[in-house]
C-alpha cells in the first residue's frame, strides 16, 4: 500500500485515485499522524501532496522529520517537495519571483528512475508561488521549467524524490508515467487495472437504507441522476425524487427529469415550481458567495418542507462528487474555494440521514458508472450545469431580464457547439453575463450594453481544465448570433484562462 499525506491540496484525493487506478491500496492521512501510521502500516511508499500554505509560514502543516529516516521511498509533490527541502539540512524554500499556474514545460536535465519513459521536454501543470532554491544535502535538481530550476529533485540513495509540478492531474502529459514509475520501479509494487464495482455500490446503498424510503434531490444533471438511479436500483419505488424548478437551469431540464424518472425508473418525480421564490430571494444580491448560500438555503428549506409531507422518508440522496467536496474545504488543511450547496449545507437538526453514493468519484468515473447502469446517453453527454445554475453565470444581481439574456446567449453557444461537432469534446461551454458594459453600434445607432463572455473548457475530472483552440469561424458565428439576436449585448469575448489559476465558473 501507499500512504498519501494530505497537506490540504485540492488534488490530494486525486493522487489517491491515480494510485488506486494502478491497483494499489491507499491510506490518506493528515501530516500530524504520518509517522505513527507509517510505523504501524509499513507502506511501500509515501507521497506528500501539495497544499495552499507556505512551508515557512507560522502554523504551516508539517511532519515529524523522522519520516525521512524510515527507509520508505518518498515522493513530494509541490508543497511536498518544498517541505522536504525546508525540513532537511541544506535545503531552502522561498517565495518565488513570480507564480507558475497552469501549463509549463518540464525539461529533464538528468535521467532517473522517476522519469523513465518521459520525454525530455514534456507539458506539465503547475500551481505554486514558492520555490525550492537549494536542494537538501544529498539531493540534486534533475529537471527545470521555463521559470524555475527546481522542477524536480532527488536523493537516489535514500529513494526520496520531489517534483514541483502535479503528476496527478490529467493535463500533465507525463503524469501517469511518473506515478507509475514511483509505484512500480521505486516502491517495487506490481500494478494492475482497477474496475469500478457498481454492483458493490448498489449493495452498500441497500445495506444502508434497508426497507426505508429516501428522498432524492435531482437537478437533471448527470451526478444527481446517477446517484438517484443507483438508489432506485437498491430500493425501487421507495425512492422519492424531487426536482426544484427554480428557473436557473437550462431549457428542457424539467422535461428530461420527468421522462427519465417516470418512463425509465418507473418513479414519478415531484416537481416544485419555485422560480419566483428564488428570484425574489436573489433580488439585490451581488456577492457570489452570498448568492450561493441563499440558493443553498432555499434548497434545504424546500426539502425540509417536503420531508414533513413524507414522514416515512428517513434518507436524503445527493449527487455530490469529489470535486464539490474539495472546493468546499474538504480536508483539514484545504482552502475553501467556493461553497457548494450540497456540501456541508444541511442543518444540524435535519432528520434525514445523508446518502451520497458517488461522493468519492470524479466526473469521468461518474460517466463510466452511468454507462454501466444504462443511464440514457443524453444525460451522459450533456455538459454539466452548476447547482446554482445561471445565478453564478450572471455577475452581479440576478434579475428576470438578465436571466433571460444569459439563457438566450447560452442556448446560442450550445446550439453552435453541437452544429460544429464540438459539444461532446468539451466538459463545459457556456455564456457569462460579465457585468461589464461597453459601447457598440447597431443600425447606425449607439448601444451601451453588457459584455458576454464565452467560457469553454476541456477536462475529464474537473480538477484541472484547459481552454480549447476553437475555430475562429465558430467563435465568429457565435459572436454574430449573440450580437444580432440579443439587443442588450454590446460585445462578445472569449475567456482563455486555465484552471488553475481560474476556477471553471466565474463565481
Amino acid at each position: 500500500m501507499i500512504i498519501i499525506v494530505d497537506f490540504g491540496s485540492q488534488t490530494a484525493h486525486l493522487i489517491g485515485r491515480r494510485v488506486r487506478d494502478l491497483g494499489v491500496d491507499v491510506e490518506i492521512v493528515e501530516p500530524e499522524r504520518v509517522l505513527r501510521q507509517a510505523q504501524n502500516l509499513r507502506p511501500k511508499g509515501i507521497i506528500f501532496s501539495g497544499g495552499p500554505a507556505s512551508v515557512y509560514a507560522p502554523n504551516a502543516p508539517t511532519i515529524d522529520k523522522r519520516v525521512f529516516n524510515l527507509g520508505i521511498p518518498i515522493l513530494g509533490i509541490c508543497y511536498g517537495q518544498q517541505l522536504t527541502a525546508h525540513l532537511l539540512p541544506g535545503g531552502e524554500t522561498k517565495k518565488g519571483t513570480k507564480r507558475e499556474d497552469g501549463p509549463a514545460t518540464l525539461v529533464i536535465d538528468q535521467p532517473c528512475p522517476l522519469f523513465k519513459g518521459v520525454s525530455a521536454n514534456s507539458r506539465i501543470w503547475m500551481s505554486h508561488g514558492d520555490t525550492v532554491i537549494s536542494p537538501p544535502k544529498g539531493f540534486r535538481f534533475i529537471a527545470h521549467s521555463e521559470t524555475i530550476k527546481s522542477a524536480a529533485m532527488m536523493n537516489e540513495e535514500k529513494r526520496i524524490y520531489g517534483v514541483q509540478f502535479h503528476p496527478e492531474v490529467e493535463h500533465t502529459v507525463c503524469g501517469a508515467t511518473v506515478l507509475r514509475n514511483f509505484i512500480e520501479s521505486i516502491c517495487g509494487l506490481v500494478v494492475s487495472k482497477r474496475r469500478l464495482a457498481t454492483k458493490q455500490l448498489i449493495r452498500t446503498i441497500k445495506e444502508q437504507i434497508g426497507g426505508a424510503k429516501a428522498i432524492a434531490a435531482v437537478s437533471g444533471g448527470l451526478d444527481s441522476t446517477v446517484a438517484a438511479a443507483l438508489v432506485a436500483k437498491a430500493i425501487g419505488k421507495n425512492l422519492i425524487p424531487i426536482h426544484v424548478n427554480n428557473g436557473l437551469m437550462r431549457k428542457g431540464t424539467v422535461e428530461m427529469v420527468k421522462d427519465f424518472f417516470t418512463n425509465k425508473l418507473g418513479v414519478k418525480p415531484i416537481i416544485l415550481d419555485t422560480e419566483k421564490l428564488f428570484l425574489d430571494a436573489l433580488k439585490g444580491k451581488t456577492d457570489p458567495e452570498e448568492k450561493r448560500k441563499i440558493i443553498g438555503k432555499l434548497y434545504i428549506d424546500l426539502f425540509q418542507q417536503e420531508v414533513l409531507k413524507h414522514p416515512e422518508a428517513k434518507y436524503l440522496v445527493q449527487g455530490t462528487i469529489y470535486s464539490d467536496v474539495i472546493e468546499s474545504k474538504g480536508s483539514k488543511h484545504a482552502a475553501n474555494i467556493k461553497s457548494h450547496h450540497n456540501v456541508g449545507g444541511l442543518p444540524e437538526d435535519m432528520q434525514l440521514e445523508l446518502v451520497e453514493p458517488i461522493r468519492e468519484y470524479y466526473t469521468d468515473e461518474v460517466r463510466i458508472i452511468a454507462k454501466k447502469i444504462r443511464i440514457p446517453q443524453r444525460f451522459i453527454t450533456q455538459q454539466p450545469h452548476p447547482g446554482p445554475g445561471f445565478a453564478i453565470r450572471i455577475i452581479g444581481e440576478v434579475t428576470p431580464a438578465r436571466l433571460e439574456i444569459t439563457r438566450k446567449a447560452d442556448e446560442i453557444i450550445v446550439e453552435e457547439m453541437i452544429k460544429a461537432g464540438w459539444y461532446k469534446k468539451l466538459l463545459h461551454s457556456f455564456a457569462v453575463l460579465t457585468g461589464a458594459s461597453s459601447t457598440s453600434v447597431k443600425g447606425d445607432g449607439r448601444v451601451y450594453g453588457e459584455v458576454v463572455a464565452i467560457r469553454a473548457l476541456v477536462s475529464k475530472d474537473r480538477m484541472t481544465a484547459d481552454w480549447p483552440n476553437l475555430p475562429y469561424s465558430l467563435l465568429q458565428t457565435i459572436s454574430s448570433r449573440i450580437m444580432n439576436e440579443i439587443p442588450e449585448i454590446s460585445r462578445v469575448v472569449y475567456d482563455i484562462t486555465t484552471k488553475p489559476p481560474a476556477t471553471m465558473e466565474w463565481e
